[in-house]
This record gives structure tokens, sequence and C-alpha cells, in this order.
């Protein structure tokens, strides 16, 4: 332990380097809300998030106590699936479109989520919006996020009777080379949107005594666009596929604490204290506000015989898989998160995703990603992280939809 009884595992001699100059925070006062909810108390043995890594929390909790993410896939029977059409939503990025991109079969966007002992409510795309009437939802973290995002958008629109009433409010279309969306729909004075942040963690730069420059990671401050984290009044978030590979993973001179930068860490303490450091920001800035802060597990990938930069593949896939020792894989990225949610203060639901994505090893665009069309070659590197549009990112959002039903948020 160090002197401000920080844990040294991993750690190698620090370099000491000034200390960073204050963050500036600016008031904001809270618009009125229509709802009020108790603090739910955290369950023995459990998380608020109550997801699927053994917990009993209250907080992901359907009618009759089931655990919404605790169940299997079924093939919908009654043609109510995909949610929308495949090419009818002009906001999913290229990578996403597999359908146009010339992937031809299409039982990979029929099934339906269905939790253990209950059904989730009906996804109504019209009663969501009459919920987020007036309010903001933003969606941060990295481009899994921005998948569920363009989810959000496409379910959303299929209720919107005017879709020129519909928009990015700077005009742009969503690409990965841009950080910041915006999407108003007028008719309910509402916005959705999207903040990349990899980390959740402030990434900068740090230049050392013969000038050269290197990307760092500061594992003790909030990501830049906090300042919009204030302003929101549901909250989504995530992190996770960007700590396992390259400079994160390696973790040598890139992670900054405080004053010092270390010449060489693990990632998986790194991972832990920027979480920790998320948590605390949350609970001094969030626990005397109405909002809803949701923290969306980690998504699982289905990389075969390597990985994304290594020659692996999850083409031909066409089903989901309904055996095998993914179905119970549990990241220890996630114990994390669960022992960060246990400890914090405010309520956090944690839309513990990872379980219901190990199955869909057919969800993913494959060879079917951006500029990828019938004839042309296989693509070196297959896209089995990320998920085709239609298809899983929705279920993640009608959970977020049915968590709205179940906490009555948005009524009265």
């Amino acid at each position: 332990m160090d002197l401000r009884g920080r844990s040294t595992a991993g750690l190698v001699g620090p370099i000491r380097i000034p200390p960073p100059l204050p963050i500036l925070r600016r008031r904001y006062r809270p618009a009125r809300r229509s709802f009020r909810r108790s603090r739910q108390p955290r369950q023995p043995g459990g998380t608020r998030g109550g997801g699927g890594g053994g917990s009993s929390g209250v907080r992901g909790r359907g009618k009759g106590g089931c655990n919404l993410y605790e169940g299997r896939w079924v093939k919908d029977e009654e043609g109510r699936y995909p949610l929308y059409e495949p090419g009818s939503c002009p906001y999913v990025d290229d990578a996403f479109t597999c359908q146009e991109n010339g992937r031809e079969d299409r039982d990979y966007m029929k099934w339906r989520w269905k939790p253990n002992g209950c059904e989730l409510p009906r996804f109504n795309a019209t009663d969501f919006l009459e919920r987020l009437r007036g309010k903001r939802l933003v969606l941060v973290g990295d481009s899994m996020n921005r998948n569920q995002f363009e989810s959000m958008l496409c379910l959303l629109r299929e209720a919107v009777p005017d879709k020129s009433k519909m928009y990015e409010t700077r005009g742009y279309k969503i690409s990965k080379g841009r950080s910041y969306f915006n999407f108003l729909i007028e008719d309910y004075n509402c916005t959705v949107e999207f903040l990349l942040s990899h980390f959740l963690a402030r990434q900068g730069t740090n230049v050392n005594g013969q000038g050269s420059r290197n990307a760092i990671l500061e594992i003790d401050r909030v990501d830049k666009s906090a300042s919009r984290w204030k302003k929101a009044n549901i909250l989504v978030f995530n992190t996770g596929h960007w700590w396992n590979h390259g400079k994160t993973a390696r973790g040598k001179n890139y992670y900054k604490e405080g004053g010092m930068i270390y010449p060489q860490f693990d990632a998986l303490e790194a991972f832990k204290r920027a979480m920790k450091t998320w948590g605390k920001w949350i609970d001094e800035n969030m626990k005397d506000r109405e909002n809803l802060v949701f923290y969306r597990g980690y998504s699982t990938a289905h990389f075969r015989g390597g990985g994304w930069d290594s020659g692996g593949s999850c083409n031909g896939e066409t089903e989901p898989a309904f055996s095998g020792a993914i179905i119970e894989d549990y990241p220890t990225k996630m114990k994390i998160v669960e022992e960060v949610i246990n400890e914090m203060k405010s309520p956090v639901i944690l839309l513990n995703v990872t379980k219901l994505t190990n199955f869909r090893k057919d969800g993913h665009p494959s060879i079917y990603g951006k500029g990828k069309t019938r004839g042309q070659k296989v693509r070196s590197k297959q896209d089995c992280s990320h998920w085709c549009l239609p298809g899983v990112p929705d279920a993640w959002n009608e959970l977020i939809y049915a968590t709205l039903v179940y906490e009555q948020y948005g009524v009265g």
C-alpha cells in the first residue's frame, strides 16, 4: 500500500510529474420531474444491479421478482420481430446494416429475450416516448453503446408520425468519426444523445523530457464529457472492450493517478480504479437528483480461431448457441462492476446483458460490415464484437423500457 492507502499491485517505481489543474465545475439546476422514487436498499449478497452474476438485488427484477437477465432466447412466433425492418431506419451506421451489406439469412432478427418466470412488457415505442417527454436520454460509452444508441433511435422512430420532426440537431450523419450526437424528437420535446467515451476515464497526453508525446489514461478522473452527464435525466453507461488490447492492456507508461504515471501497471486493477472513480462521480453528482442511471454490462464477442486482429471469425453462424461453456461465462470485469455498484451510495441499475449476449453468436456483422457487398472477397478482419441492426441491441433497449415500466418512470 502507498501513503494514500492505494494498492500497489502491478506497480513499479512511479515517475512523478506536476499534479493536474483542478476541474472547474459549474452549478446546474435540474429540471422538475414528474415522479419520485425511493432509493432501493442493497440486498444481502446481491447488487443493486441484480444481474447475471448470481446476485439477488432488487434492481433488475421484473413483475413477481423474476430476474430480467436470467432467461433464454425464444423464436418469435407472432411475427412481431424485428421491431423495425432492415433498411427502414436512416440512423444505422453502415457497419451494422448487415442485410444491406449482403447477409441473406434473417432468422437472427427473429429471436426475443424471455426471462425465466415472467414476460417482458410488450415494447411500446409511443409509451416510451411519453415517458421521455421533456427529458434527456444520454448513452455514454464506446462503440458498443453507439450500437445501442442507433438501435434506440430506430425503435423510437417507429412511433414518430412525422419523421422529419426527429433529427440530429446539427445535421450530422451518424458515423464513428464523431464523438457526440444529439437527436431531438420535436413532438415530445425530448432528446436522445450519445457521448463517446471509451473508458469513462479521462484520456490525455504526456510530454516527456525529450519532448515526445504519448497517450495516457487518468484513472482518477472521469471523462471530459462529464459536464454533459449532469444534464441528463436517464444515463446509460458502458466501458470494457477498449481495456482488452493495445497500450491499455500492456499498461506501460500509460496509466496516470494523481501526479504519477506508472511505468507498468495491471490493466484489470486500472479498470477497477477507473470504475471506482466513475462511481464516486455518480455518488457526488447524482445522489440528490431524480435520475435513472444504468450501467450496461459487457457485451460478449464470439471470435473463433483468433481475436479481432488475429484472424478470428464468426461468419456462417445462423442461430444462437444453446449449450457450451460460453453460456455461463462471466468476465472478471463484470464482477468488478458489481462490486463497485454495491459500494455506491446512489442507486445504479445494472443492465446486465452479458449472459444474454453469450448465446448470440449469430448476431454479429462478421463479414457483412461496412463496405461489404454481394460477391466481394471476404474481409481479412471480421466484426464479431458489434451487432447487426435490427438485432441483439434492440433487446437491451426493451429491457430499458421494461425498467421504466416497473419503476413507473415518467408516469403521473
